[in-house]
């Protein structure tokens, strides 16, 4: 009797658990996405089809499925699976789980998969716990962490694990489970009967910048409001009151998208840091990446500001490495701080140009020999023919500056470089006409 209760129970908590969790993938066939570790020939798939688990670390963003494929994993290799997480679970919990996994091996010989959920909570003592177990093949260790574990698991204890770095979803893998779940009658929306409007459905993949369970936390609550309201479709109403938040006109794979960025990228280059900072918001609210807009700060340092502030380039790679490092919501302020510099510092496009003034010499006149004194003379042969003759030592003349031929010779007096009065390229103008005054 308690067992019929107890399957009663569970039975009961299977549907009024979260969509999230209903829809969690019952076998690796269902499993969307993470083909670079999954598809056929690669790591998992490999242990998977040889039953000869590895301890394992998964590394990968919310929702990109570290618990559901370690889960799978072990009952795919027909192991028992004991689970728990590094923030409720302390040293007891570790040798309590140990001991059982002792006791089934010795009566059952089934082995046991222990997974640790955010495993970068453990400290180092109770990391060190596991070390033996691992070692000794007492448990197969399953660890998964949002963080790089480089840093926040153990050498010894990562030395005898396999990392498994697991992607943030693509787009059409959030659809594709956001149409499973729309379809599932038996763990899913099914039964409701509901369509999904097309834009409320680029809306919700937008949101959920590639972790599923928001994908689907923000659907099941979008469709209980279109239910509630007696309709058969989810629109962006029903899903933006889901979200909490309003939808921007910004497709990320199509021209709204392009529109936006180059608004931003011209808004820096016309030194117009009040514009920049609205296109700069529109795209985070609109989920667009910000490592693609720190990449193209970058570029417009380099580009745009160049040499009349060399400090820009320096600025805007150091904005990039902030946003990479602490994410969103954080990382606007590093953006911020960005715009805001890049706006306002002097542009100049002098190096830019003169790249592509050093380029087109060199698709007109081919690859043209290095100058013999411009070339290193390490054999006595080389020395023979000339390798080095006749090269000045710039330090050992005045100024640290010396002529000589340092091109082609029919590439000589072809100026390149040239520096405006703005910024600091003013200072560099002038230094430069005393270099080829000489």
């Amino acid at each position: 009797m308690p067992n019929l209760f107890t399957a009663a129970a569970d039975r009961k908590r299977a549907r009024t658990a979260p969509l999230a969790e209903r829809m969690r993938p019952r076998t690796l066939d269902e499993f969307v996405g993470q083909e670079h570790v999954l598809g056929a020939g690669r790591l998992l798939r490999q242990m998977v089809e040889s039953k000869a688990l590895h301890s394992l670390v998964f590394w990968g963003p919310p929702g990109s499925g570290k618990t559901t494929l370690a889960r799978l994993l072990a009952e795919a290799a027909g192991a028992e699976w004991a689970a728990f997480s590094a923030v409720l679970a302390g040293v007891k919990e570790i040798r309590q789980a140990v001991e059982e996994a002792q006791s089934r091996f010795a009566m059952h010989g089934r082995k046991t998969v222990l997974f640790v959920d955010e495993i970068h909570r453990f400290n180092k003592a109770q990391q060190d716990a596991l070390l033996p177990h691992v070692e000794r093949g007492t448990v197969v260790l399953f660890g998964a962490t949002t963080e790089n574990p480089s840093f926040e698991v153990i050498a010894p204890l990562l030395s005898r694990s396999r990392v498994v770095v697991l992607r943030s979803l693509a787009e059409e893998e959030i659809r594709r489970i956001l149409e499973r779940a729309l379809t599932d009658r038996e763990h899913g929306l099914g039964e409701l009967g509901l369509e999904l409007a097309p834009p409320a459905r680029d809306f919700l993949i937008a949101g959920a910048q590639g972790d599923a369970r928001r994908a689907l936390g923000t659907l099941e609550v979008a469709a209980g409001i279109a239910a509630r309201s007696g309709g058969r479709t989810i629109d962006v109403a029903a899903t933006e009151e889901a979200a909490q938040q309003k939808t921007l006109l910004y497709d990320r794979a199509g021209e709204e998208h392009y529109n936006v960025i180059s608004a931003f990228i011209k808004s820096l280059r016309d030194s117009d840091p009040d514009a920049a900072m609205y296109w700069l918001m529109r795209m985070l609210e609109a989920g667009e990446d910000p490592l693609f807009i720190a990449r193209r700060m970058v570029i417009l340092a380099a580009e745009d500001i160049g040499t009349a502030d060399p400090q820009a380039l320096v600025i805007a790679n150091a904005v990039k490495d902030a946003v990479d490092f602490v994410g969103l919501p954080e990382g606007r302020i590093p953006l911020a701080m960005g715009v805001a510099y890049l706006a306002t510092a002097p542009k100049s496009n002098a190096a830019y140009a003169a790249m592509n003034r050093a380029l087109a010499d060199v698709k007109a006149h081919g690859a043209l020999p290095v100058p013999l004194l411009m070339r290193n003379a390490p054999t006595p042969l080389m020395k023979d023919l000339g390798y080095g003759k006749g090269y000045e030592y710039a330090h050992e003349h005045e100024g640290n500056v010396v002529r000589q031929q340092h091109r082609p010779e029919s590439l000589e007096g072809h100026a390149y470089y040239e520096p405006t009065e703005n910024g600091v390229e003013k200072a560099i103008r002038e230094r430069l006409a005393r270099i080829r005054g000489r």
